[in-house]
């Protein structure tokens, strides 16, 4: 009995040791590049609001962060692989990938929008778009979206925002559907985008793009997913999200 107690008293000893040895392992960051949320600086550091919040929150939780980039297309399967312990890249949380790994609460929302030559008089329904070519990012929830509510329309998929907008700037898309403050960002008010405005109105199925943003860890982590929920209601009172958002936009981007 005794030898039983002091080996349980053993193992939980070590499994302590474990945790409290893990907590001091740097936490390793998957982003994409996504501007405004994450892009490349000219000193070939990383920036955004993605960025900022991600060390907003390592900072509140006394966590030495790293960052791993990583293209879209690939970013659950290297989450799964361990190539990283966290994915802050404006993940929706949606019941699809709620499958694959956990999610954190949400730290924004944005609607979906479609951006087209300005004055065009189509409406943004599947009537309206007909046989009209849309360019829009591969493995996203607009990209979803179009799939399902817009039969009728021909996408034409990309593996960046960016190049979908070189795209539409060209001529060689009609329009293209994306996170609406990626497209006010990164297109319409720069001078790639002048010339074409928003059509029709915001997209927000919540069975297709899910609850808001959120940071996506790998399945059975509860720890770490406490930790990060707990540091997003920390700097959402102390201000400090406020703050970034700021740095950003001119609206609260965390939404309802």
């Amino acid at each position: 009995m005794i030898k039983h107690i002091a080996s349980v008293i053993g193992m939980t000893s070590l499994a302590l040791t474990l945790n409290t040895a893990m907590a001091s392992e740097p936490l390793r960051i998957g982003v994409d590049i996504f501007p405004p949320f994450s892009e490349m600086a000219p000193d070939g550091s990383l920036k955004g609001f993605d960025i900022d919040i991600a060390k907003a929150l390592c900072e509140e939780m006394k966590r030495e962060c790293t960052w791993v980039q990583q293209d879209w297309d690939g970013i659950i399967p290297a989450l799964q692989a361990r190539k990283f312990d966290a994915i802050v890249a404006s993940m929706s949380i949606t019941p699809e990938r709620s499958r694959k790994v956990d999610f954190t609460d949400k730290y924004y929302q944005s609607p979906a929008r479609f951006v087209a030559s300005a004055g065009v008089d189509w409406e943004d329904s599947n009537d309206g778009l007909r046989d009209k070519i849309v360019g829009v990012q591969r493995g996203t929830t607009q990209h979803n979206y179009m799939m399902a509510k817009y039969p009728d329309v021909r996408l034409k998929l990309y593996s960046s925002p960016e190049d979908a907008n070189i795209d539409l700037s060209a001529g060689r898309v009609d329009a293209v559907f994306a996170d609406s403050l990626v497209m006010a960002e990164s297109f319409l008010n720069t001078s790639l985008g002048q010339g074409f405005a928003f059509l029709g109105g915001e997209h927000s199925d919540p069975n297709i793009f899910g609850k808001g943003e959120g940071i996506a860890i790998r399945k059975n982590q509860p720890e770490l997913k406490a930790e990060f929920n707990k540091a997003i209601k920390a700097i959402r009172k102390n201000g400090v999200y406020q703050e970034i958002n700021a740095r950003y936009f001119d609206f609260d981007i965390y939404g309802g």
